[in-house]
């Protein structure tokens, strides 16, 4: 059995994939699995490092706005065509698998043309440009979002599977990360970050957040600056009267390694709405107030921010209208009310899909015959 994935640019495309790659290689311990990705990009790097076979193309991304630049794009997605279409004749797999990002684009379509068994993973509420365009030709798309379904025609078959979850997040006991923690008993936990990176406005906000929540015994904070932010950071603090970089019931760090531990043991977040952190957040029924990525293509980070808002498993701040006076009021609506937290926490939970991998693995089972 040998199958082929696909998908790059972004870690929002790369993860995804390869969890389906572990996946099947866990399903079918004797299976061959290529990764076909772009020369040059985030892939390249990642891939050979998680211990997959990596072949490459050349090809480059179209701009949502007519220019020059389109037309050598058109050109190498050709020459990705080409490229990808001689490696799967190589190779001949039984299901390409396609995650999203520009390399997907050719590589599907050439495995579509050759009769290859096809399925694309669409992450966001809305889709890519690369997944809508290749879903008519596939065999099958898988959602994670359902309301990511008016934008895909009608004759594509859609399945809504979720996103697949790092097996670490699902199998962390909330007891004992709190206990590693320092969770006080009866203390609310709230859990802030801005990705691995960090994100300057939600830092500054959280200036504020912390100061009006200091020295409350029934709360503790953990918040994650960034590595490049964190100096900074603790440079605003003293101002805000605020010890650096523990104050009590605050904990303040740069990067967090082990975020599956933090996000088992809170009772809320503070995060943006990129596709895999909400897939952990409502695999674990954790509520939030989400603060989309403003410039994320599309703006799809707000479209997945608003399907939880929408069943009321998150409180939803644009970033241009973030404020700490803002956010401290949103965090004191859900603190303060037992009640309006067990239910946000409800209805994350019923969002969740500890199953996506799975379900993933069993539509290119089917796909594949096998």
């Amino acid at each position: 059995m040998r199958f082929v994935v696909t998908g790059g640019g972004t870690g929002g495309h790369i993860y995804p994939a390869l969890a389906i790659a572990r996946g099947l290689k866990e399903k079918y311990p004797g299976a061959e699995i290529l990764y076909i990705g772009r020369a040059g990009g985030l892939e390249a790097d990642l891939v050979p490092r998680a211990g997959f076979p990596f072949r490459s193309i050349q090809v480059a991304g179209l701009k949502r706005r007519p220019t020059p630049a389109n037309l050598l794009a058109v050109w190498q997605a050709g020459r990705g065509l080409l490229m990808a279409r001689r490696i799967l004749k190589e190779f001949k797999p039984a299901v390409v698998v396609g995650t999203g990002g520009y390399v997907c684009g050719p590589v599907v379509l050439a495995a579509a043309l050759q009769g290859i068994a096809t399925l694309i993973h669409e992450q966001n509420a809305l889709p890519g440009l690369t997944n809508r365009l290749l879903a008519p030709l596939v065999d099958c798309v898988a959602l994670t979002f359902a309301e990511g379904r008016r934008y895909f025609p009608r004759r594509a078959r859609l399945t809504v599977t979720g996103l697949p979850v790092r097996p670490e997040v699902l199998s962390c006991c909330r007891e004992e990360a709190r206990r590693v923690l320092g969770i006080p008993p009866g203390a609310r936990m709230i859990l802030s970050f801005g990705g691995s990176q960090g994100a300057a406005s939600i830092n500054k906000a959280m200036v504020e957040v912390l100061q009006a929540f200091a020295g409350r015994t029934d709360m503790c904070f953990l918040h994650v600056t960034g590595p490049a932010h964190y100096q900074d950071f603790l440079n605003h603090l003293p101002e805000r009267g605020l010890g650096a970089p523990e104050n009590g019931n605050i904990t303040i760090v740069p990067y967090l390694y082990d975020m599956p531990r933090a996000l088992a043991a809170a009772d809320v977040a503070v995060c943006r709405a990129g596709a895999a952190t909400l897939a952990e957040l409502t695999v674990l029924g954790l509520p939030a107030v989400l603060i989309p990525y403003p410039f994320a293509s599309g703006n799809h980070q707000e479209f997945n921010a608003r399907s939880l808002e929408k069943k009321g498993a998150a409180l939803v701040i644009k970033d241009r209208e973030l404020s700490g006076q803002l956010l401290t009021r949103c965090l004191e609506v859900i603190l303060s009310r037992p009640e309006k937290l067990a239910a946000m926490a409800g209805a994350c939970r019923s969002l969740g899909r500890p199953r996506a991998l799975q379900d993933i693995l069993d539509l290119v089972a089917e796909l594949a015959g096998a």
